[in-house]
């Protein structure tokens, strides 16, 4: 049976690999995964931010379907009112890692969690062992130890996180009961806030960026207020290049970790017996919390409907199963991975669990095709980073984004326009009204909750 490393990453943006376009970061390890596997170059993640996307990881689910639609923890208002969602997830899934436990996998996590504590642990949703998931969606100390945290002893000091959860995803590896195949779900940390990196790397960047003139660029273009009560005072702040030094070092670790994970399959004689997957939560922090990275040419990032907010890299290499080198154009979403995982492992369709995602090794082998012809996104929530509640839809080349605030809807033709700089929903009145259609029906089927007016807004801003 198939081994799964399944590489999930916080935060990171579409062009956040010098694959996908980034002439800052520097990310060999990750490259030459690419030039191995297949590149996707239209992937999404289901939301705008993470606990919702790393649910539908697990479930196969769209975030509103399994009711987790915003940051686990996550609170805001602003002319609207914000909505309920389930704070953990629910016991009642069957998550991924369950249905491969029980088909004889071993089954590990690694890393961030963020989907519930107390009984809503890794440990409590099919994994056999929890390393560093826990409930909080940041390292509560920061990356250098002491780290604090309840799921894994504390290193020597200023040891590096990233360093350290690779270190035992690579023991978890080394020791594995070689009878059985193992699903290693590997949810790095990095490279969320805060934004820290080993001091050396950092000044590698801070001469690179001197080197290119970076350093006397305009970095930032300052927004209006944000639109959320808890930040009302705050500015949207957006980066308009690529030059943090910290950022980029944190990139450059987290890219020699993966290596390092990949050379320890390599060693133990598993590379060709290994699916490996490499994708985001959400797109890249661009408009807010120091705005470490820009998305640029996509529009906005972290907590936005927009395509900055949503497309993420995504690599999936297969020994003799994906062509090398290959790429893929076909929109897919976070739900996809359920089924792919199952049928990788030679696993039919769990009927006790439904999914809205579809099975991509179709799509891996070079020759498929899939049987949908949209896909959705509902965040009916304002995030951190100034994004406001919305739900959107993908149809071949086209993206509908309808506000909640006041209805307004965009229509972008991402092919031709994919910065979303030019609405086409006035010259396209035909299309626009068959999406809407089509956006409010998946709407009603997943039972979407929708924001309802904030009668104390007017109070509440002045």
């Amino acid at each position: 049976m198939t081994n799964i490393l399944f590489i999930l990453i916080d935060d990171m943006g579409w062009r956040d690999l010098a694959c996908t376009g980034s002439d800052f970061y520097e990310t060999p390890r990750l490259d030459a995964l690419a030039a191995q596997g297949m590149m996707f170059t239209n992937a999404y993640a289901s939301c705008p931010v993470c606990s919702p996307t790393r649910a539908s990881v697990l479930t196969g689910k769209y975030p509103a379907t399994v009711g987790i639609t915003q940051f686990i923890g996550g609170f805001s208002s602003g002319q609207l009112c914000d909505v309920p969602y389930f704070r953990e997830l629910p016991e009642t899934e069957y998550s991924l890692a369950s249905a491969l436990r029980d088909q004889g996998y071993q089954t590990w996590h690694v890393g961030k969690w963020h989907l519930g504590g107390r009984r809503s642990m890794p440990t409590d949703h099919g994994f056999d062992v929890n390393v560093g998931g826990f409930d909080v969606g940041l390292p509560p100390n920061g990356y250098f130890s002491p780290y604090k945290f309840p799921t894994l002893e504390d290193g020597p000091e200023g040891e590096y996180l990233t360093d350290r959860l690779t270190d035992e995803a690579i023991q978890l590896i080394e020791k594995r009961d070689s009878t059985k195949p193992f699903f290693l779900n590997l949810w790095h940390y990095a490279v969320h806030t805060p934004i820290q990196a080993p001091t050396a790397l950092v000044e590698k960047y801070e001469a690179k960026a001197k080197r290119l003139g970076l350093d006397q660029q305009v970095t930032y273009e300052e927004g209006a207020s944000f639109p959320v009560y808890h930040k009302r005072h705050q500015h949207i702040r957006r980066r308009l290049l690529q030059s943090d030094p910290v950022y980029a070092a944190m990139v450059e670790n987290l890219d020699t970790n993966i290596g390092r994970v990949l050379d320890a399959l390599e060693n133990a004689g598993l590379t060709d017996d290994t699916l490996v997957v490499f994708t985001s939560d959400n797109g890249g922090l661009s408009t807010a919390e120091g705005a470490p990275t820009c998305n640029a040419p996509l529009a906005e990032g972290k907590g936005w409907m927009y395509e900055g907010g949503t497309r993420e890299p995504l690599i999936v290499r297969w020994p003799g199963r994906v062509a090398p080198g290959s790429t893929c154009a076909e929109p897919v979403t976070t739900p996809d991975f359920y089924p792919t995982c199952l049928a990788a492992a030679g696993l039919p369709s769990l009927p006790q669990q439904h999914v809205d995602g579809e099975n991509l090794v179709p799509l891996l082998e070079g020759g498929g095709e899939l049987k949908r012809d949209a896909i959705f996104w509902h965040y009916p929530h304002y995030s951190n980073q100034g994004g406001t509640p919305g739900c959107s839809m993908r149809q071949g080349p086209w993206k509908l984004i309808e506000f909640f605030e006041d209805n307004r809807l965009e229509l972008y033709h991402l092919e031709n326009d994919p910065g979303e700089t030019e609405n086409l929903a006035d010259q396209e009145p035909a299309r626009t009204q068959q999406m809407q259609q089509r956006l409010e029906e998946w709407r009603q089927s997943v039972q979407a909750l929708v924001p309802r007016p904030n009668p104390y807004w007017e109070k509440m801003k002045g």
